[in-house]
């Protein structure tokens, strides 16, 4: 077993102890998709540290979506506890670019896109695949977008 999944089981078990149920939720869930992460398609396989960053990833971004759906559909108690299991689960994602460096990225792909002789908008797959690359799994790919079609466009 990996030291990510070892390391959210670890926690499902304080936070059972501690009787934390938001922190439970979230743990729970969480190892829930990375089970039917590793069973799904032909064979089963143990995920990597990697693999697991993925899931964990998912399971944010689902959360804030259901939490800002709560907060349009005017129930601000259950986005509020959403927004904290998300945030028991950020604790284990590895720090997102901050907006400084992934505009350097942004930058500096957008610069070898127009070496290569791509420019416009024409190089906007390969410079968002580019970022996305340099800043891994965490970062919100929406943002990565619209500052690559800021960058191309201006």
């Amino acid at each position: 077993m990996d030291a990510l999944k070892t390391q959210l089981q670890a926690s499902l078990t304080a936070a059972m102890k501690a009787r934390d149920s938001i922190a439970l939720s979230a743990l729970r869930q969480a190892l829930s998709s990375v089970a039917v992460a590793e069973t799904a398609g032909d064979e089963a396989a143990e995920l990597d540290d990697a693999g697991v960053v993925g899931v964990l990833a998912v399971e944010v971004r689902k959360h804030h979506e259901a939490a800002d759906a709560f907060a349009g559909a005017g129930r601000p108690e259950q986005a509020a506890r959403e927004r904290a299991e998300a945030a028991v689960l950020e604790a284990y994602l590895p720090a997102a670019m901050s907006d400084d460096e992934l505009a350097r990225a942004v930058a500096d792909e957008v610069a070898a896109a127009a070496a290569d002789g791509v420019t416009g908008m024409k190089a906007m797959g390969r410079v968002v695949a580019a970022v996305r690359a340099k800043a891994g799994s965490t970062t919100d790919g929406a943002k990565i977008a619209a500052m690559v079609k800021a960058a191309l466009t201006a």
